[in-house]
């Protein structure tokens, strides 16, 4: 019986890890990818205390080291389904169940898909959607970032410095990026702005050659490239929870500030409950909330037991 399981190892089921085990609790944290989550594939970070830039990965690294040298387990599963009612929590995995008396879910956000022709098809073969994960494999290519906030603007900056060139498909006439980032990729040369435009097909044969555009008239051409990177923002990925933890319509966990649900032993933290602000420093935040609840959970349901 594990005291407390932590379904995801980005920032927010780290951090609650290290509160669970510094109160001597056993903890198991499940992840479906790599410990980081997102964090670990972004380039750089310069808003995090205490380090005026450092990348994603080896912040991850820190954080993983600093668990595992208290004793915490981690496992690479996904998780299949849940059963959460009642004293001890069932979760399982694609290979295993595991009892809990505690779950924080921590599973973060997945990135979305644009849904237009071929993007399926040419998944691994020319399109993806981490630049950091990918961008080697472009080498003096010719790609395509499609998006215009934040993280496509850093995907582009990203993948100026390994590729050709670079083109921007912005749906809107503007980038919805942050100012020091448009800042940046207005002094790449190599990267261009194709504005007020939508890529409507991915084309290729075996792997990607070309793209269709169209622009605000509805007109439409196609541009010989060699990848697509598409960078549209996150969705929660809560699906497996539907039924037993409060959502709202957009399928964020419905919380309070001491990170509880609907569910008595089910916490949840980080980008995957509804909150105004996502960051790794919200999602620390988070994850010192819901260990300190699910230490006193865990600590009041022995106490019952006992009793």
């Amino acid at each position: 019986m594990i005291d407390v399981l932590i379904i995801g190892a980005g920032p927010a089921g780290l951090t609650a890890a290290i509160y669970a085990l510094r109160a001597g609790l056993s903890v198991v944290l499940l992840e479906a990818e790599v410990y980081g989550g997102q964090m670990a594939l972004t380039n750089e970070i310069e808003n995090y205390p205490g380090f005026k830039s450092i990348s994603g990965s080896a912040l991850s690294e820190i954080m993983h080291k600093q668990v595992s040298s208290m004793g915490g387990e981690f496992v690479f599963q996904r998780v299949k389904s849940v059963n959460l009612n009642g004293n001890i929590k069932i979760v399982k995995t694609d290979q295993k169940e595991y009892h809990s008396h505690a779950v924080i879910i921590a599973n973060g956000l997945k990135r979305r898909t644009l849904g237009c022709r071929g993007e399926k098809e040419f998944s691994g073969r020319g399109v993806s959607y981490c630049a950091i994960c990918d961008g080697a494999f472009f080498k003096g290519k010719n790609v395509f970032v499609v998006g215009g906030g934040n993280t496509a603007v850093e995907d582009a900056i990203y993948l100026s410095n390994i590729c050709k060139e670079v083109s921007l498909v912005v749906r809107k006439n503007y980038l919805r990026a942050e100012k020091y980032l448009c800042s940046l990729v207005e002094g790449k040369n190599n990267v261009k702005r194709l504005m007020e435009s939508r890529l409507r097909e991915i084309k290729g044969e075996s792997i990607v050659n070309s793209a269709v555009i169209e622009d605000k008239d509805g007109n439409c051409r196609e541009i010989l490239v060699d990848g697509v990177f598409i960078a549209i923002g996150y969705e929660p990925d809560n699906e497996i929870y539907k039924g037993q933890v409060k959502m709202n319509k957009d399928m964020y966990f419905v919380s309070d500030e001491e990170c509880t649900t609907n569910i008595p032993g089910v916490f949840v933290a980080g980008d995957c409950r509804l909150k105004p602000v996502r960051q790794i420093t919200t999602a620390t935040a988070d994850g010192a909330v819901a260990g300190s609840m699910a230490i006193r959970y865990v600590s009041e349901l022995g106490t019952k037991i006992n009793n």
